[in-house]
């Protein structure tokens, strides 16, 4: 299968050396330069994957992330500035699913596409239903749901399947690196804060919702959904 990849930059050097390189390793590409074009494409030829830079003109990467996210779960790699972790959690928060810092190598870059949509692809190979349900929680990993207290919720796909992960395994603590391991894959190539920021936003929709089961901080250690209701 050829993966088609949007690549959005407003530096029109950076655009042409990635399309090279990743023409050269069997992708197809397509390119935007600023963010209206880049949500008008994304649409127009359904890319497997968005590079996404985060400076552009008329729309930022962020809005760009997030009007994406409304309609569809391609997966997005974020292209941050060198040590601006602000813009790492945020764009994370938003739904992207890693993010490259720049300057960047354009070989880390690719590897972290090629990891990114294997982690996809692994997961939309399951076709038997993957469901788990406790007391006004439903998780789907199947069609990537999930129901609070009757209602669903809006969830990016990192979380939904870090949380699936973890009622999967009720009263199980796991480290960061766990499951930076389990969830996100060993090839992934952030780190432990990650984790934390998935959990902050899973938090904010599940907190207070039942009595029966609650998504824990083990301090010092890492995370558990606790179930105290059997």
């Amino acid at each position: 299968m050829q993966y088609k990849i949007l690549i959005v930059d407003d530096d029109e050097n950076i655009c042409e050396l990635l399309r090279l390189y990743l023409e050269k390793d069997g992708f197809t590409t397509v390119v935007a330069n600023d963010g209206e074009e880049a949500i008008k494409k994304a649409a127009l030829y359904s890319p497997d994957l968005i590079l996404l830079d985060i400076m552009l003109p008329k729309l930022d990467g962020w809005q760009v992330c997030r009007e994406i996210r409304k309609t569809s779960e391609t997966p997005i790699i974020m292209l941050t500035a060198k040590g601006e972790t602000f813009d790492k959690i945020l764009g994370l928060e938003l739904g992207a699913d890693d993010y490259v810092s720049k300057p960047f190598e354009t070989k880390e870059v690719i590897a972290r596409i090629k990891a990114v949509l294997r982690r996809t692809n692994d997961s939309e190979k399951h076709n038997s239903v993957s469901e788990v349900k406790y007391d006004k929680l439903v998780i789907n990993l199947t069609n990537y749901e999930l129901v609070v207290d009757g209602a669903r919720i809006d969830t990016p796909p990192k979380e939904l399947e870090l949380i699936y992960h973890l009622a999967s395994n009720p009263n199980r603590v796991y480290t960061r690196d766990q499951l930076l391991d389990e969830v996100w894959g060993f090839d992934y190539y952030g780190d432990s804060r990650t984790v934390d920021v998935h959990v902050k936003r899973l938090r904010e929709k599940l907190e207070n919702v039942s009595e029966e089961w609650s998504l824990k901080t083990v301090w010092g250690v890492g995370y558990k959904f606790e179930i105290t209701k059997i």
